[in-house]
């Protein structure tokens, strides 16, 4: 069972993970191709938080799955989004 402490932890994590990306992202709607690496990095680090959140999740009980899920939906979501960026 995942304790409330490290469930809040993760979360607190995941959106830093989402601030940095979602600022890699606006960059790159600006500069274009001028922060591919910063760019590839935020994809790999929101990739690396939905699988730990999977991982996580496994151990939760019905509440925290519910907090996990909705934060997993706003991780694909940029994951989507960056994916998608003509950039």
């Amino acid at each position: 069972m995942a304790t409330r402490q490290s469930v809040e932890q993760f979360l607190q994590h995941c959106e830093d993970v989402v601030r940095y990306a979602k600022d890699q992202y606006h960059q790159a709607q600006k500069q274009e191709h001028y922060n591919d690496t910063e760019y590839t990095n935020a994809q790999q680090m929101l990739e690396n938080t939905v699988n730990d959140l999977a991982h996580l999740a496994l151990s939760c009980n019905a509440q925290q799955r519910e907090q996990l899920h909705r934060m997993r939906l706003q991780l694909e979501q940029l994951q989507n989004d960056m994916i998608l960026l003509d950039h």
